[in-house]
């Protein structure tokens, strides 16, 4: 009787299977809750951190870890927390650029620019970094190696060719001192990941930030992230614009959109809609807890495209300061806070020349309010920037960012035109202190101002 009901069962079973695969898993094996994107923990003193990129060559007259190390004071009074070192490796002589050559051309992944100093200089360096409460990533250039790097005479079968057979450097750009590296070896991933590990166990660093991260395949930084966290928790910076790298890899990504449409809008070529864009973009398709990285200037944009100055002009301040009190961790770029006016030379020694200067003073007082202001914090432990709406949108820029401890209120004028505002929302009113000029307020619906050309007030509770 079993083997005449066999096929009928086996029947109805292939029936079900149909079913099923049509229709999909039942609804119990369904969820709808919800599921943070980022799955990486930021360290946790990077909520309320502030970056500042450090130059080695330009930054002293030495050019040196140790006369860097006697400025630390300084940088944590600014208000910065996490130094972020270009590449610290000993640099290639083939294919060299300028007398000096570039830092993103890596000899040895292991080693130390005698340019700079020592091991122990660096060592040093880190360890009063640290006992200023400070931290230290290291630049990490995994896309490719200087010419003379040993990986290419140890393992030639690491790199890419190009159609003749020959090593090649990125393709479309100019980088004709380095050659690329090829990710599709185990061997190289292996080797990449434990000398980035070796840094962070052996010399104490507390991160990297990843040039070109998005020309090297996104689960090399994953698994990179997991080896780098069993030593201690570490802080990942990427140099790339992608949400991706959000979830598993890194904590923060470049915001270069951010910069090109503040350079729009301050050169006269662009109005506030692209900024809204942005901001649209910001809150709407990246994680809550994704930190992007805003800046006015960093290495790139001062030695190939413009200084602070050239490229915002009178517009300068009013971008400083939504760099710190807008969403987006601020990176000061070492010479901003001592107006510095020149483009730094990049293969040669041009030193920064030292001054009390505004813009110091500027920066310092924002980033510490943003230090002590939790509304102004990273990611999800900050607060959403809320547009106000005021009579002039196209060239006023107004938002709140508020949580149940505290409140900013900032206005900015993007124009070169005085202009008198008014605000008809409910989100502002209250008492305030006006930040820049201390004085206590009370701002009630129906609020006019007037700023003048590139003016602006950033209200706290």
């Amino acid at each position: 009787m079993i083997r005449y009901l066999l096929p009928a069962l086996a029947a109805v079973l292939l029936a079900a299977c149909q079913q099923r695969a049509e229709t999909g898993p039942g609804p119990a094996e369904i969820s709808y809750e919800p599921e943070p994107y980022v799955k990486v923990e930021h360290p946790q003193w990077s909520r309320n951190a502030s970056i500042y990129q450090l130059n080695t060559r330009q930054f002293t007259e030495q050019g040196t870890f140790s006369a860097a190390r006697k400025q630390l004071p300084r940088i944590k009074a600014l208000g910065t927390d996490i130094i972020w070192l270009m590449p610290i490796h000993p640099i290639g002589k083939e294919n060299r650029k300028g007398t000096l050559g570039s830092p993103y051309s890596v000899k040895d992944y292991y080693g130390v620019n005698p340019e700079f100093g020592s091991l122990e200089d660096l060592k040093e360096f880190i360890d009063a970094a640290h006992a200023l409460d400070m931290y230290v990533i290291l630049d990490w250039v995994a896309n490719h190696t200087a010419w003379d790097n040993e990986l290419r005479y140890q393992h030639p079968e690491w790199y890419e060719r190009d159609h003749n057979g020959n090593f090649r450097p990125t393709p479309w750009w100019d980088w004709s001192d380095i050659i690329d590296l090829d990710y599709s070896k185990p061997g190289l991933r292996k080797y990449m990941t434990e000398a980035m590990a070796y840094w962070v166990e052996e010399v104490n660093v507390d991160g990297f930030r990843a040039d070109v991260a998005g020309f090297v395949p996104l689960d090399f930084w994953e698994n990179a992230r997991r080896r780098l966290d069993s030593i201690k928790p570490v802080f990942m910076l990427a140099e790339w614009e992608s949400r991706d790298l959000h979830e598993h890899a890194f904590d923060m990504t470049y915001a270069w959109s951010w910069w090109d449409i503040m350079h729009a809008i301050t050169q006269g070529k662009a109005g506030l809609d692209r900024l809204f864009t942005y901001y649209s973009w910001d809150e709407s398709a990246y994680p809550r807890d994704s930190y992007r990285m805003v800046f006015v200037s960093n290495h790139d944009k001062n030695s190939w495209e413009a200084t602070q100055y050239e490229a915002f002009g009178q517009g300068l301040e009013a971008t400083i300061v939504l760099s710190v009190v807008g969403e987006g961790m601020p990176l000061v770029y070492n010479g901003q806070e001592a107006g510095n006016r020149k483009r730094l030379e990049f293969f040669e020694k041009d030193p920064i020349e030292w001054k009390a200067d505004p813009t110091g003073d500027l920066y310092q007082t924002l980033l510490h309010l943003k230090k002590e202001n939790t509304a102004l914090w990273n990611g999800a432990a900050g607060a959403t920037m809320v547009k106000v709406p005021n009579s002039s949108p196209q060239e006023v820029f107004s938002f709140i960012r508020e949580n149940e401890r505290d409140k900013i209120f900032a206005v900015m004028n993007f124009s070169g035109q005085e202009r008198e505002v008014t605000f008809a929302d409910t989100l502002y009113p209250g008492a305030y202190t006006e930040l820049f000029s201390q004085q206590e307020v009370e701002l009630d619906r129906g609020l006019s101002l007037r700023l003048p050309p590139w003016g602006y007030r950033v209200y706290v509770q």
